[in-house]
């Protein structure tokens, strides 16, 4: 077997030298060949300078800087389709996740799977967040039909055909595992340990969060235009009553009492309206954002490998 692992490095200075040398333990073990593709995703700090001694050093470590910050995904996609192996492993460069739980995730695929996700026995993380982040990965899977949602991790080994995926995407704002989720059925997860954070904090806010689930609907589902579509049908419903009572007040009353009554009810449904446009818009954005022609990713330098 040969086995390709990416990583998106952001402010990973401190703790790469690390990561590749337990890697550099693992690796020959599991497979015949196999390399490191480290994605420097703009990050501020020292990392393409490690990056570049860590290539120099081994030669199964290649080195990519793209031009700036382009965020996770768009970092992974690039070291996924510039890998050459025929299963890809993507991880973080925090430590977190443990290089030793490699082989069981390539175990557990090689039963038949096309995609393996390592999923964290314990989450190391405030309880306010898992459970912010548990139940949007429940609203996603229900709204997109994606089962797999509910157990995605970065951690993740997949097979290499499952590149056909990203090499058609054409969109500013990748989504890896709604990518995968286009060619295949057969996933699989695998229960690890999650270390602590070596160094630094996460760099998921709930800014991000929500982003990255707004990115997933209106990119992978048509659902929220369909409720944006039932909630105006109700509403048109509530105000096709709301004029019968008009009427029926004018017609045996003389006036229409309730200024309050009123303007309330034209404060919800302007409301209402404002979030059916939103809700246009965010397609919209999408729309204009394929059409622009802005690539995923910008490479700016190459270092380590042969290809």
């Amino acid at each position: 077997m040969n086995c390709s692992v990416v990583v998106p490095v952001y402010r990973g200075e401190a703790t790469l030298e690390t990561l590749v040398k337990r890697l550099g333990v693992v690796l020959p073990k599991m497979a015949d060949r196999f390399e490191v593709v480290l994605v420097n995703d703009g990050s501020p700090d020292g990392s393409w300078a490690m990056i570049t001694g860590l290539a120099k050093n081994h030669r199964w470590v290649r080195g990519i800087s793209l031009s700036r910050n382009y965020g996770q995904d768009n970092a992974l996609l690039c070291g996924i389709l510039e890998s050459k192996y025929d299963v890809i492993a993507t991880m973080d460069d925090d430590l977190q996740h443990m290089a030793e739980d490699l082989p069981r995730l390539v175990a557990k695929l090689n039963e038949g799977y096309d995609v393996v996700y390592g999923v964290p026995r314990v989450r190391r993380q405030g309880w306010w967040k898992g459970l912010l982040s548990a139940a949007v990965k429940r609203g996603i899977s229900a709204f997109t039909n994606l089962r797999t949602v509910r157990d995605i991790s970065s951690y993740r080994v997949f097979r290499k055909e499952m590149r056909q995926a990203f090499a058609a995407s054409r969109s500013p704002d990748a989504q890896i595992d709604a990518m995968l989720s286009w060619v295949t059925t057969r996933f699989a997860s695998v229960e690890v340990e999650e270390a602590p954070r070596a160094s630094g904090r996460s760099n998921y806010s709930v800014t991000k969060l929500a982003k990255v689930s707004l990115l997933i609907l209106t990119n992978y589902t048509t659902i929220p235009l369909r409720i944006a579509s039932i909630v105006g049908f109700l509403f048109t419903i509530v105000g096709v009553f709301v004029l019968v009572y008009v009427l029926v007040v004018y017609f045996t009353l003389g006036s229409i009492p309730g200024f309050s009554f009123l303007a309330s009810a034209i404060t919800i449904f302007s409301g209402v309206q404002l979030f059916a446009l939103g809700i246009i818009g965010e397609y919209l954005a999408r729309v204009f954002e394929r059409s622009s022609g802005r690539p995923p990713y910008a490479v700016q330098a190459r270092i380590g490998g042969s290809r």
